[in-house]
């Protein structure tokens, strides 16, 4: 009857094996083997309480420790973990040697009794120390608090049994992180016997090091082969996927997340995958993945970077969880300095960014954003050119090539190959400058190359384009392939456009691929590199008569004849307006310079001009995320009634302009004078009262207002400042007569007037090149010894 009612069991025929059971039960009331059988059925009829009955009965009567070993196996496949116990431990009653009721008996007990399973793996060891199944689960028992055990254990499995994939699995993945070469053999060893063992493929190409991304690419393909289901390697495959191919990686993660939604290692890498480019989605994708894990340190980093882009305040937020988690990222507090810096804090972008550096002095990113946020807080231009010297001797150093053989025909005359370096061939307002010397360059004399690292080009970038004699994309060249280029190009000048600023090269200038290199154009300052040759200024940022004023720069200085920009509005059919206050309206200060500029420095200036002015307004540029509320406390903490400033927001280029059409008056930004900015201002009819100070980033309104002859804008100390604004703002018809004449003011100065700007640059290239012709000359004379010329520009 027993027969029979298991046979029907097998076969699926419950009812039938429930009657056959009771039948047996009748037949032989002592007898275990049925009443096991029956709480089986019971339990799968849904009659729990039931089959733990009559379970407590086949108990009661079993005399056979392998026959309930047997039975406790069956509970187990049911997913009765206590009641399985219940039966091994009744087993080891009926007989204590039984060394596979220990062994099974111990995988019964949760983490909260591991004490009691390592006793009874014990046990089944030392009843069968032949026993490899054994050593293999005590390894995994004791490998988060005791791991030397563990490796001992897995060592003794593997040595019993030498092809037990398993233990080899076991151990590579406990080693991965102390012995990772005895890791890579271990896991090695289990997929060459068991080449289907997929999670050993998974394991083993994380433990490979990034050199050999191709194995690891190989193996985790075979793991997703083998096992299809396999999300997390296939979000493994994801991330090693995203270096060679990244529409590829994006489908293995999104293949991961469709096989287990909640794999935070695949919501971490897709959001990473869909980066700024498609950064809605990648910002919701990191907002699932830190709220399945709170404590993910890289996905709060990563979701606070996209963030930085639109939305500062909860990019902030973001970062500061990052940093809190982990204070060791240094790329997250890095990002943190440019936000903090957005948002016009530049004294906590500064300490943010040196954080950064503390993390990891090999960031290069973190030092150049460093180097263009210390002027936004100082006008000491020691501090600036000791930072800079400190970035080139940590980042560029290991790659500065100070004297190098250069094939391009040393005779002075000849055509010149100069060449333009930058990222911002585009809609950047660096453009505005580009476009009037590239306009206007001699081509029979230069001809020109523009190296081009622009991400997204625009019509903008297809207007440079025309303007070069060669034109190259290099943005997926990394500076050491670029620096071949360009030697190929046989380029005898170059110029640097971008310095310190985002997307700058400055290792590719410090293996020097060019005979001659120029800083122009970032912004008014030095690069601290022993790889730049020269810097061009003008007399009025770097004043001639001034001692010591070169010693400010690595490089030497080079005076531009008047001007260090020629500007271009690239904007037509915008009209000067009347003077605002002439017809009426309150009289309006402003200030639209990058919120970065507002230091508490600048804010004293203003509140001066406004407590000078009464009933005066100040119209100002927001930063982006910034609460007003938080804005209006800054002011009002300087002194400013909040009923007296206005803020509005970025602006399209053209509606940005009209807003001049609101101002009267605009005050300029200290010690990070306006640069772009105020020549939109004079355009625009708008004048710009300035604050002069050391550096040449402070001497920006000088050098604007000293080429439209107008002195009386420029101060050199704060009250200065505050007497010009008064001065103007009390004479409304001096100041209505001056609003009417600055544009053709501006376009008949050297501002505006590009050829002039062009030849003087040329004649300085000239210059350089002859220079460089003299040293070529001078080594050959002097076995090797360079005797240099010197030479100046000048501001007539």
């Amino acid at each position: 009857m027993y027969d029979a009612a298991f046979a029907a069991w097998r076969a699926g025929f419950v009812r039938d094996a429930q009657r056959h059971c009771h039948m047996a039960i009748l037949a032989s009331p002592d007898c275990a083997q049925p009443r096991y059988l029956l709480s089986l059925i019971e339990f799968s009829l849904g009659c729990a309480s039931q089959a733990k009955a009559v379970l407590s009965d086949a108990l009661a009567r079993s005399t056979s420790a392998s026959e309930a070993l047997e039975f406790a196996n069956a509970l187990l496949a049911q997913g009765r973990t206590e009641d399985a116990r219940l039966t091994l431990l009744h087993a080891t009653k009926l007989d204590p040697t039984f060394a596979a009721a220990h062994f099974y008996l111990s995988n019964t007990f949760g983490p909260q009794e591991a004490e009691r399973a390592e006793a009874h793996l014990r046990q089944a060891i030392y009843l069968a120390p032949s026993l490899a199944e054994a050593h293999n689960n005590l390894g995994n028992l004791l490998r988060a608090s005791r791991p030397g055990e563990a490796r001992a254990s897995y060592e003794q499995a593997i040595a019993l049994r030498p092809e037990f994939v398993q233990a080899w699995f076991n151990l590579g993945t406990l080693l991965e992180n102390t012995e990772p070469e005895a890791a890579q053999n271990a896991l090695r060893r289990a997929v060459e016997l068991d080449p289907t063992f997929a999670p050993a493929w998974n394991a083993l190409a994380c433990l490979l090091p990034e050199s050999h991304w191709r194995e690891a690419r190989d193996a985790l393909m075979l793991a997703v082969e083998i096992d299809p289901n396999f999300a997390v390697a296939w979000s493994n495959l994801a991330h090693i996927l995203s270096r060679t191919n990244r529409a590829e990686a994006e489908s293995a993660a999104r293949r991961a997340i469709a096989l287990n939604p909640n794999l935070v290692s695949a919501n971490y890498n897709l959001g990473v995958l869909l980066g700024p480019a498609r950064a809605d989605e990648a910002i919701r994708v990191l907002r699932h993945t830190v709220a399945l894990k709170p404590d993910h340190a890289n996905a709060w980093y990563q979701l606070g970077h996209l963030l930085s882009f639109d939305d500062p305040a909860e990019a902030l937020t973001a970062l500061r969880e990052a940093t809190n988690l982990n204070p060791e990222i240094a790329n997250a507090h890095a990002v943190l300095g440019n936000v903090f810096l957005a948002m016009g804090a530049a004294e906590e972008s500064v300490a943010a960014l040196r954080r950064s550096l503390e993390c990891d002095p090999d960031n290069i990113v973190a030092h150049a954003n460093l180097i263009f946020a210390l002027p936004f807080l100082s006008d000491c231009p020691e501090v600036l050119m000791r930072e800079c010297s400190r970035f080139a001797a940590q980042h560029e150093a290991p790659v500065f090539v100070c004297e190098r053989e250069h094939l391009n025909n040393p005779a002075p005359n000849r055509r010149l190959r100069v060449g333009y370096v930058s990222g911002d061939f585009d809609s950047h307002c660096q453009s505005l400058f580009t476009i009037p010397l590239l306009s206007n360059h001699n081509h029979a004399d230069f001809e020109i190359f523009c190296y081009s690292s622009v991400a997204e080009p625009d019509h903008v970038t297809a207007s440079i384009r025309g303007l070069a004699d060669v034109w190259r994309d290099v943005r997926a060249l990394d500076d050491a392939t670029l620096a071949q280029q360009i030697r190929a190009d046989r380029v005898d000048i170059l110029v640097d456009l971008t310095m310190h600023m985002e997307g700058s090269r400055r290792l590719l200038f410090a293996r020097r691929p060019a005979p001659v290199q120029v800083a122009w154009l970032a912004y008014p300052g030095t690069t601290g590199s022993p790889a730049m040759d020269y810097r061009l200024s003008d007399c009025w940022l770097d004043p001639v008569d001034e001692p010591g004023r070169d010693d400010l720069y690595s490089e030497r200085t080079i005076r531009l004849p008047r001007t260090f920009w020629c500007y271009d509005p690239l904007t037509e059919g915008l009209a000067v307006n009347s003077l605002p206050a002439a017809n009426g309206e309150p009289f309006t200060f402003g200030c639209l310079n990058n919120p970065a500029k507002v230091s508490d420095h600048a804010l004293g200036l203003w509140a001066g001009a406004l407590a000078a002015v009464p009933e005066s307004r100040l119209l100002v540029l927001e930063p982006r995320g910034v609460p007003r509320s938080q804005l209006t406390a800054r002011y009002v903490a300087h002194g400013m009634d909040p009923s007296r400033v206005s803020f509005i927001a970025r602006q399209p280029r053209r509606a940005y302009l009209e807003t001049y059409h609101r101002i009267d008056l605009a005050l300029d930004s200290f010690p990070y004078n306006g640069h772009t900015t105020s020549l939109d201002a004079f355009w625009m009819g708008v004048p710009v009262v300035t604050r002069a100070g050391r550096s040449a980033i402070s001497r920006g309104g000088k050098s604007v207002a000293g080429n439209l002859g107008l002195p009386e804008l420029v101060a050199y100390t704060d009250d200065e400042f505050v007497r010009a604004a008064h001065a103007f703002a009390r004479d409304l018809p001096r100041l209505a007569a001056l609003r009417g004449t600055l544009r053709t003011r501006m376009e008949a100065s050297a501002l505006m007037d590009a050829p002039r700007f062009a030849a003087g640059i040329e004649r300085a290239y000239r210059e350089m090149w002859r220079e460089y012709c003299d040293s070529q000359c001078g080594r050959r004379a002097v076995g090797g010894q360079v005797i240099p010329t010197v030479f100046h520009g000048n501001c007539g």
